[in-house]
């Protein structure tokens, strides 16, 4: 049957990282019984985003993160400065990166390639609570 699936996913992070969130996308889809369809995921954050990138090798997410801080820098001047010295450098990353993704959904499992994975990058130096949001849009199991 065709339907539009929606959920919320409330996920803690710990400050400046890439937290992989396949696993808790992979587990909705499955309880949701999506069969074949697209999967829309959005982060409801402008300084936290998504990112699609490799899930086998850590140091790829480190190197990753170096490159955010070393295209938006704390250390730099910025007008906008009342929430802190790393809430305009995470603004930034987010325009750099993307807050919505596209993934097409085939016999009930995501299209990922083989060493792909689904990352909530955190650009505050403290923890949040964010919020994604999760839309499946196509075939499902009764």
């Amino acid at each position: 049957m065709f339907t539009v699936l929606h959920e919320t996913l409330s996920l803690r992070t710990s400050g400046k990282s890439m937290l992989t969130i396949t696993g808790e996308v992979s587990r909705w889809l499955n309880e949701a019984g999506a069969v074949s369809g697209t999967l829309t995921v959005f982060c409801k954050h402008t300084s936290a985003s998504l990112t699609i990138q490799e899930n086998f090798d850590p140091t790829v997410q480190q190197d990753l993160l170096q490159y955010l801080d070393d295209a938006a820098p704390e250390s730099r001047y910025y007008e906008h400065s009342l929430e802190g010295p790393d809430d305009m450098p995470a603004h930034i990353k987010t325009m750099l990166t993307s807050v919505s993704l596209t993934i097409p959904v085939n016999a009930g499992r995501m299209a990922l390639g083989q060493w792909q994975g689904i990352y909530l990058l955190e650009h505050r130096a403290r923890a949040h609570l964010r919020e994604i949001h999760l839309c499946f849009t196509g075939l499902a199991r009764d």
